[in-house]
């Protein structure tokens, strides 16, 4: 195991790049050992399971060594980068070191520490931490079970760590956190880390085969050779007929966000097809405003506004489900979240206090999201805190969906395609533009009455434009 005994050396450890999120690949590094690097110097780009991140290094110094390989998802607080302060050059290559992995690293601590909360690119601050002691020498040491059990009891001491131990599974608290994500009970799961402790592949294991175990014990023969069969597959797996995408990062966050969604919050979808014709002419009529100069002027800029004028008549809409407290959030504030298509999976970063933006604010807003969101450069903070989601399915063609909620929002409004159809206007069947919304609720927060209203507002708005006026 390598070790960075000179007081010069520097090791950057992954920081929480996002609130509550612990561990992210490395997709990128910029700097090799040997490179000297300046405070600010991006060094690395990671991807957590909200977005991209670029990492700047917080000191100068000669890089001696990159801990982990891209395509490496790594624990926050695991130091990745070692830097010489002193600016020494790096040491000739050492085949025998290995990186230093979460588990060792929480072995080597004498003493347990909690948590340090850290900001984006700024690693927590060095401490004069002891190490073990090598082999063979006669220094007792606290065992790493324990370790691990202090540390998440935040010091409470030796006593609370065995109640602890005495009641529950050994899991370091992001290993907790996953298996909370994932649903997966750790008395059931069987331990393969040190000293019985559960680690990240023993849950990912659980949630793979929830059931292994029991079957052989309830069926003789036939039942039993289905399951023991299954391991198999990926021998004969042909690469030139399938390709296999390890699922990671922001499409591993977004497909355990709306698993969750769909199963907790009731969901409600209901339609509506609209002539949206006089929406249509007010947007090219906008392009060409001196007000709106440089804007981008689309359709989804006045389906947004539309629906921040439904909200305002029906604001009861505009709430979240506190699950803890069995308490409905009411919010005096939209952030409107508008899901985006990026090449690592969907993303929904929202527009803060959109509600009170001018028309040409909400252009600029929608403009600036979008392109920030096709450059891969949007951030965990741009998605956080969205109230309610619209989701244009149109662009691809679609006339129309059944949205699932963006997790602890009430509602999303899917926009369908916007067609030449015929329709019946003042009489007389004309072709006119039309689309499909639908929206999606949440059912605890939101009844089939105020939906609808919402619902009809949003429908009315685009059919009659000037109501944006009247209705604000």
């Amino acid at each position: 195991m390598t070790t960075m005994t000179e007081a010069s050396v520097r090791e950057f450890k992954m920081p929480d790049v996002g609130e509550g999120l612990t561990e992210a690949e490395i997709l990128k590094w910029y700097v090799q050992p040997g490179d000297t690097v300046t405070d600010g110097q991006v060094v690395c780009e990671v991807e957590t399971a909200k977005a991209a991140v670029e990492l700047p290094i917080p000191y100068d110094g000669v890089v001696r060594e990159l801990r982990f390989p891209e395509g490496t998802t790594v624990d926050v607080g695991t130091a990745i980068i070692a830097v010489d302060v002193a600016g020494g050059a790096a040491p000739a290559a050492a085949p025998a070191d290995v990186p230093e992995t979460p588990a060792q690293a929480a072995e080597e601590e004498t003493e347990p520490q909690g948590r340090q909360p850290v900001l984006v690119g700024y690693g927590v601050a060095q401490t004069s931490t002891k190490r073990r002691p090598r082999k063979g020498a006669d220094v007792p040491r606290q065992e790493p079970a324990a370790q691990a059990l202090q540390s998440e009891l935040n010091g409470h001491g030796p006593a609370a760590a065995a109640e602890v131990a005495a009641t529950r599974p050994l899991a370091k608290p992001p290993v907790r956190k996953l298996a909370k994500d994932l649903g997966v009970d750790l008395a059931t799961v069987t331990p393969t880390g040190p000293d019985g402790i559960i680690t990240r592949e023993d849950v990912h294991a659980a949630v793979a085969v929830p059931a292994a175990e029991p079957v052989p014990q309830a069926a003789p023969a036939a039942p039993v050779a289905a399951p023991a069969a299954a391991p198999a597959a990926p021998v004969t797996y042909d690469t030139a007929r399938e390709t296999r995408i390890p699922v990671k990062g922001v499409r591993k966050a977004t497909a355990a966000a709306m698993v969750g969604s769909a199963f907790t919050a009731p969901h409600v979808t209901e339609f509506v097809t609209v002539d949206v014709t006089r929406t249509m002419k007010l947007v090219e009529e906008l392009k060409t405003d001196k007000e709106f100069a440089g804007l981008r002027v689309n359709p989804l800029l006045l389906i947004s506004k539309a629906l921040l004028v439904a909200i305002k008549r029906n604001p009861d809409v505009n709430a979240s489900w506190d699950e803890v407290g069995q308490e409905i959030v009411q919010k005096h504030y939209v952030n409107l979240g508008i899901a985006a298509a990026t090449p690592r999976g969907l993303i929904v970063p929202n527009i803060k206090d959109a509600h009170a933006r001018t028309l040409p604010q909400l252009a600029e807003a929608l403009g600036e999201l979008v392109a920030t969101a096709r450059e891969g450069r949007t951030t965990p903070a741009a998605m956080q805190g969205g109230t309610v989601t619209i989701t244009n399915v149109g662009v691809f063609g679609v006339d129309t969906g059944t949205p699932i909620l963006n997790p602890g929002e009430s509602a999303i409004l899917a926009v369908g395609a916007i067609k030449l159809q015929p329709w019946v206007h003042k009489g007389k069947v004309k072709p006119r533009q039309v689309t499909t919304l639908a929206l999606s609720f949440d059912h605890r927060l939101v009844d089939g009455e105020l939906g609808s209203k919402v619902l009809a507002d949003v429908a009315a708005i685009l059919e009659q434009p000037k109501r944006l006026i009247t209705w604000a």
